[in-house]
Protein backbone atom coordinates (compact mmCIF):
# COMPACT_ATOMS: atom_id res chain seq x y z
CA UNK A 1 0.00 0.00 0.00
CA UNK A 2 1.46 3.39 -1.40
CA UNK A 3 1.69 6.45 0.91
CA UNK A 4 1.82 9.70 -0.86
CA UNK A 5 4.27 12.25 1.36
CA UNK A 6 2.76 15.59 1.14
CA UNK A 7 5.71 18.61 1.51
CA UNK A 8 5.25 22.43 0.45
CA UNK A 9 8.08 23.84 0.32
CA UNK A 10 9.59 27.71 0.25
CA UNK A 11 12.82 28.99 1.19
CA UNK A 12 13.66 25.85 2.61
CA UNK A 13 17.32 25.35 1.88
CA UNK A 14 18.56 25.10 5.59
CA UNK A 15 16.83 22.05 6.48
CA UNK A 16 14.92 20.57 3.78
CA UNK A 17 18.25 18.02 3.29
CA UNK A 18 17.33 17.01 6.78
CA UNK A 19 13.50 16.45 5.90
CA UNK A 20 14.24 14.31 3.15
CA UNK A 21 16.80 11.89 4.57
CA UNK A 22 14.03 11.48 7.64
CA UNK A 23 11.64 10.14 5.04
CA UNK A 24 14.28 8.02 2.66
CA UNK A 25 15.22 6.29 5.90
CA UNK A 26 12.08 5.18 6.40
CA UNK A 27 11.68 1.52 7.47
CA UNK A 28 8.58 1.37 5.28
CA UNK A 29 9.67 1.67 1.92
CA UNK A 30 6.35 2.07 -0.33
CA UNK A 31 6.10 5.70 -0.70
CA UNK A 32 6.41 8.67 -3.07
CA UNK A 33 7.30 11.88 -1.96
CA UNK A 34 5.49 15.07 -3.56
CA UNK A 35 7.25 18.34 -3.41
CA UNK A 36 5.56 21.37 -4.27
CA UNK A 37 7.50 24.47 -4.43
CA UNK A 38 6.04 27.87 -3.74
CA UNK A 39 8.20 29.81 -6.00
CA UNK A 40 11.46 29.81 -3.56
CA UNK A 41 14.03 32.73 -4.31
CA UNK A 42 16.86 30.43 -2.68
CA UNK A 43 18.75 26.97 -3.20
CA UNK A 44 15.76 24.82 -2.61
CA UNK A 45 14.89 24.01 -5.60
CA UNK A 46 18.42 22.99 -7.24
CA UNK A 47 18.50 20.87 -3.87
CA UNK A 48 15.43 19.04 -4.69
CA UNK A 49 16.09 18.02 -8.24
CA UNK A 50 19.25 16.58 -6.98
CA UNK A 51 17.10 14.43 -4.83
CA UNK A 52 14.74 13.61 -7.49
CA UNK A 53 17.23 12.61 -9.77
CA UNK A 54 19.10 10.06 -7.19
CA UNK A 55 15.78 8.66 -6.45
CA UNK A 56 12.58 8.21 -8.21
CA UNK A 57 10.25 8.42 -5.85
CA UNK A 58 10.18 11.67 -5.63
CA UNK A 59 8.47 13.85 -7.67
CA UNK A 60 8.99 17.91 -7.46
CA UNK A 61 6.67 20.72 -8.71
CA UNK A 62 6.45 24.31 -8.95
CA UNK A 63 4.04 27.16 -8.33
CA UNK A 64 4.18 30.20 -10.76
CA UNK A 65 2.56 32.46 -8.09
CA UNK A 66 3.66 32.38 -4.23
CA UNK A 67 0.15 30.90 -3.04
CA UNK A 68 0.83 29.91 0.33
CA UNK A 69 1.38 25.90 2.45
CA UNK A 70 -2.51 25.06 1.61
CA UNK A 71 -2.68 25.76 -2.52
CA UNK A 72 0.80 24.05 -2.50
CA UNK A 73 -0.24 21.15 -0.16
CA UNK A 74 -3.37 20.48 -2.85
CA UNK A 75 -1.34 20.78 -5.45
CA UNK A 76 0.47 17.29 -4.20
CA UNK A 77 -2.53 15.46 -3.31
CA UNK A 78 -3.79 16.36 -6.61
CA UNK A 79 -0.70 14.65 -8.02
CA UNK A 80 -0.82 12.27 -5.42
CA UNK A 81 -0.94 8.09 -6.57
CA UNK A 82 -0.77 6.83 -3.20
CA UNK A 83 -3.52 5.23 -1.16
CA UNK A 84 -2.67 6.91 1.86
CA UNK A 85 -1.86 10.33 2.28
CA UNK A 86 0.45 11.88 4.66
CA UNK A 87 2.33 15.21 5.62
CA UNK A 88 5.60 16.41 6.55
CA UNK A 89 6.67 19.97 6.00
CA UNK A 90 10.10 21.36 4.94
CA UNK A 91 11.74 21.49 7.94
CA UNK A 92 10.36 18.63 10.18
CA UNK A 93 11.34 15.74 10.84
CA UNK A 94 10.44 11.45 11.33
CA UNK A 95 11.34 9.02 13.38
CA UNK A 96 12.12 5.94 10.84
CA UNK A 97 9.40 3.74 12.20
CA UNK A 98 6.89 6.59 11.66
CA UNK A 99 5.24 5.31 8.48
CA UNK A 100 5.28 1.29 9.39
CA UNK A 101 4.23 1.61 12.89
CA UNK A 102 1.33 4.28 11.49
CA UNK A 103 -0.04 2.62 8.73
CA UNK A 104 0.02 -1.02 10.33
CA UNK A 105 -1.94 0.86 13.14
CA UNK A 106 -4.50 1.94 11.21
CA UNK A 107 -4.81 -1.33 9.22
CA UNK A 108 -5.01 -3.21 12.46
CA UNK A 109 -7.87 -0.69 13.58
CA UNK A 110 -9.87 -0.38 10.09
CA UNK A 111 -9.08 3.37 10.71
CA UNK A 112 -9.49 6.16 8.07
CA UNK A 113 -7.29 8.70 9.79
CA UNK A 114 -4.49 8.73 12.70
CA UNK A 115 -1.94 10.78 14.04
CA UNK A 116 0.70 10.22 16.78
CA UNK A 117 2.60 12.20 19.61
CA UNK A 118 5.69 14.46 18.12
CA UNK A 119 8.51 16.17 20.23
CA UNK A 120 9.37 19.49 19.26
CA UNK A 121 12.86 21.02 18.22
CA UNK A 122 14.80 23.94 17.89
CA UNK A 123 16.47 25.47 14.63
CA UNK A 124 19.72 23.72 16.25
CA UNK A 125 17.90 20.14 16.54
CA UNK A 126 17.90 20.25 19.93
CA UNK A 127 14.84 18.43 21.66
CA UNK A 128 11.96 20.05 23.51
CA UNK A 129 8.60 19.43 24.68
CA UNK A 130 6.36 16.57 23.62
CA UNK A 131 3.31 17.28 22.66
CA UNK A 132 1.25 13.91 23.53
CA UNK A 133 -2.76 14.33 22.04
CA UNK A 134 -5.28 12.37 23.93
CA UNK A 135 -5.78 8.62 22.58
CA UNK A 136 -9.34 9.22 20.91
CA UNK A 137 -10.68 12.54 19.34
CA UNK A 138 -13.63 13.62 17.94
CA UNK A 139 -15.23 16.44 16.01
CA UNK A 140 -16.00 18.24 19.20
CA UNK A 141 -12.72 17.95 20.78
CA UNK A 142 -11.14 19.35 17.73
CA UNK A 143 -13.67 21.93 17.71
CA UNK A 144 -12.36 22.99 21.10
CA UNK A 145 -8.23 23.39 20.37
CA UNK A 146 -6.34 21.30 17.42
CA UNK A 147 -4.17 18.43 19.01
CA UNK A 148 -3.03 17.16 15.97
CA UNK A 149 0.37 17.67 14.63
CA UNK A 150 0.48 18.12 10.93
CA UNK A 151 3.57 16.23 10.52
CA UNK A 152 2.18 13.20 12.15
CA UNK A 153 -1.41 12.58 9.95
CA UNK A 154 -2.23 10.47 8.13
CA UNK A 155 -5.90 9.91 6.04
CA UNK A 156 -7.12 6.50 4.12
CA UNK A 157 -8.37 7.94 0.22
CA UNK A 158 -10.16 4.34 0.00
CA UNK A 159 -12.05 5.07 2.43
CA UNK A 160 -12.42 9.10 2.10
CA UNK A 161 -10.97 9.89 -1.55
CA UNK A 162 -9.00 12.98 -1.60
CA UNK A 163 -9.49 15.81 0.94
CA UNK A 164 -7.75 19.05 -0.09
CA UNK A 165 -6.85 21.73 2.55
CA UNK A 166 -8.90 25.14 2.35
CA UNK A 167 -6.83 27.83 0.41
CA UNK A 168 -5.94 30.24 3.40
CA UNK A 169 -2.49 31.28 4.36
CA UNK A 170 -2.73 30.01 7.64
CA UNK A 171 -4.29 26.37 9.93
CA UNK A 172 -4.97 25.12 6.34
CA UNK A 173 -4.12 22.00 8.44
CA UNK A 174 -6.65 22.57 10.94
CA UNK A 175 -9.26 23.29 8.65
CA UNK A 176 -8.64 20.35 7.00
CA UNK A 177 -8.67 17.58 9.98
CA UNK A 178 -12.10 19.27 10.74
CA UNK A 179 -13.64 18.38 7.09
CA UNK A 180 -12.30 14.62 7.83
CA UNK A 181 -13.89 14.64 11.43
CA UNK A 182 -17.23 16.22 9.64
CA UNK A 183 -17.55 12.50 7.78
CA UNK A 184 -15.50 10.52 10.37
CA UNK A 185 -17.14 11.43 13.63
CA UNK A 186 -13.70 10.33 15.98
CA UNK A 187 -10.86 8.43 15.45
CA UNK A 188 -7.49 7.33 17.62
CA UNK A 189 -3.98 7.81 17.45
CA UNK A 190 -0.65 6.69 18.35
CA UNK A 191 -0.56 9.01 21.66
CA UNK A 192 3.07 7.83 23.40
CA UNK A 193 4.74 7.31 20.17
CA UNK A 194 6.70 9.90 19.39
CA UNK A 195 6.90 9.62 15.39
CA UNK A 196 8.27 13.15 14.30
CA UNK A 197 10.47 16.36 15.15
CA UNK A 198 8.36 19.32 14.63
CA UNK A 199 10.49 22.51 14.33
CA UNK A 200 9.81 25.63 15.93
CA UNK A 201 11.36 28.51 14.28
CA UNK A 202 11.60 32.48 15.17
CA UNK A 203 10.40 33.78 11.96
CA UNK A 204 7.98 30.58 11.06
CA UNK A 205 4.62 31.31 9.55
CA UNK A 206 2.86 29.42 12.85
CA UNK A 207 5.30 31.35 15.52
CA UNK A 208 2.61 34.52 14.52
CA UNK A 209 0.24 33.11 17.54
CA UNK A 210 -1.89 36.61 17.06
CA UNK A 211 -2.37 35.98 13.63
CA UNK A 212 -2.40 31.88 13.80
CA UNK A 213 -5.67 32.98 16.54
CA UNK A 214 -7.56 34.97 14.04
CA UNK A 215 -7.10 32.15 11.40
CA UNK A 216 -8.21 29.57 14.18
CA UNK A 217 -11.56 31.60 14.44
CA UNK A 218 -12.05 31.65 10.61
CA UNK A 219 -11.40 28.22 10.52
CA UNK A 220 -13.89 27.18 12.91
CA UNK A 221 -16.72 30.08 11.29
CA UNK A 222 -15.73 28.53 8.05
CA UNK A 223 -15.00 25.10 7.47
CA UNK A 224 -16.51 24.54 10.79
CA UNK A 225 -19.57 26.24 9.89
CA UNK A 226 -20.50 27.63 13.42
CA UNK A 227 -22.39 30.30 13.90
CA UNK A 228 -21.12 33.68 15.52
CA UNK A 229 -21.95 32.58 19.85
CA UNK A 230 -20.66 29.14 19.07
CA UNK A 231 -17.77 29.74 17.35
CA UNK A 232 -16.77 32.48 19.84
CA UNK A 233 -17.53 29.71 22.99
CA UNK A 234 -14.95 27.43 21.00
CA UNK A 235 -12.27 29.89 20.52
CA UNK A 236 -12.34 31.17 23.86
CA UNK A 237 -12.06 27.50 24.90
CA UNK A 238 -8.90 27.25 22.18
CA UNK A 239 -7.30 30.70 23.73
CA UNK A 240 -7.71 29.40 27.56
CA UNK A 241 -5.64 25.94 26.57
CA UNK A 242 -2.64 28.41 24.91
CA UNK A 243 -2.65 30.34 27.47
CA UNK A 244 -2.03 27.75 29.95
CA UNK A 245 0.33 26.04 28.07
CA UNK A 246 2.22 29.44 27.55
CA UNK A 247 2.02 29.35 31.51
CA UNK A 248 3.53 26.13 32.00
Amino acid sequence: MKVSIITPTYNSEAYIVQTILSIQRQTYDNWELLITDDCSSDKTIDLLNEFAGEDNRIKIFQLNINSGGGIARNNSIENATGRFIAFCDSDDLWTPDKLEKQIKFMAENDLAFTYSAYQKINEDNEKGGIVNPNPKLTYSDLLKSCQIGCLTAIYDTFKLGKVYLPEIRKRQDYGLWLKIFQVIGETRGLNNNVLGYYRVRSNSVSSNKFKAAIYHFKVLRQVGELGKIKACMYFFNYTIKGLLKYLK
